[in-house]
């Protein structure tokens, strides 16, 4: 068994001791230091242009101006032989950049190589839809322009596909609030009760770090549950209750757990 440590609070630590430690870069080799990826790209180049190319952790990258995305993924598919777009989505470089760059990540089952296609546009603007290349990109650029707000053209159904349809603002931009805003915390409120409910249930709890033992059906933890039903408003829930894996009446055939007897093992046997 794992040593236990106090988790009571551990949403509210950092996870860096150090404010102003930067992750090193990976380092970056030449295209040509791999056969493949050397003709992979060689052939992209004489169709398109390459802004920039490199080899990184053993996965080709490359750089591609926006408007040819349609055309070189279709190329990677039927020229290259990159038969699978495994994932696709936006990183938020407004602040920094003005934009959104843009990754395909492609796989190449009889090569068994892996290429990462990147891109860059505007906050506002729109970028062609791949989803008539790769039928995954479907969804894809669903989440894409839901999370982050990214128009996609041409896409077959585009709305959003995991926040509801009326929802403010693009929760994976980096300028969205971590807890949500003041629309945020009261949707569910406005949808079901109405506006005028409000002041009588009050906004949602909304900070990832509040636990509420007493909430609903009640947070327990082992050797401290409260049964549902019980009186605790002046005190009285039970300081401790015996451990058990087996509540009364259970399987009789297995042995019940009895905390007096047990052992915690210092190493594994």
């Amino acid at each position: 068994m794992r040593k236990y440590t106090p988790k009571h609070d551990v949403q509210k630590k950092s996870y860096f001791s150090d404010r102003f430690y930067i992750t090193p870069a990976t380092p970056k080799k030449e295209v040509s230091s791999d056969e493949v990826y050397a003709l992979d790209t060689k052939l992209l180049s004489e169709k398109y242009e390459i802004l920039n190319s490199y080899i990184e952790i053993d996965e080709l990258v490359l750089y591609i101006k926006p408007e040819d995305n349609v055309a070189v993924l279709t190329f990677f598919k039927e020229v290259l032989a990159y038969e699978m777009l495994m994932e696709l989505s936006a990183i938020d470089y407004i602040a920094q950049r003005g934009g959104f760059e843009i990754f395909y990540e492609l796989l190449s089952l009889n090569k068994r190589k892996r290429v990462r296609v990147k891109t860059f546009i505007r906050e506002k603007q729109a970028l062609e839809s791949v989803s008539s290349v790769f039928k995954m990109a479907n969804w894809s650029e669903r989440e894409m322009f839901d999370m982050y707000g990214v128009k996609v053209a041409n896409h077959p159904n585009l709305k959003r596909i995991i926040m509801p349809d009326d929802w403010y603002d693009h929760p994976l931009r980096k300028t969205y609030p971590l807890q949500g805003d003041e629309a945020a915390s009261w949707y569910e409120v406005d949808k079901i009760f109405g506006k005028e409910a409000r002041e009588e249930i009050g906004p949602e709890i909304r900070d990832s770090a509040a636990i509420d033992r007493y909430d609903t059906k009640r947070f327990a933890r082992l050797g401290h549950e409260v049964p549902y039903g019980v009186d605790i408003t002046n005190g009285n829930e039970p300081e401790h209750t015996p451990l058990a894996y087996q509540e009364e009446g259970g399987v009789p055939i297995i042995k019940k757990f009895d905390e007096n007897k047990s052992v915690t093992l210092k190493k594994r046997r």
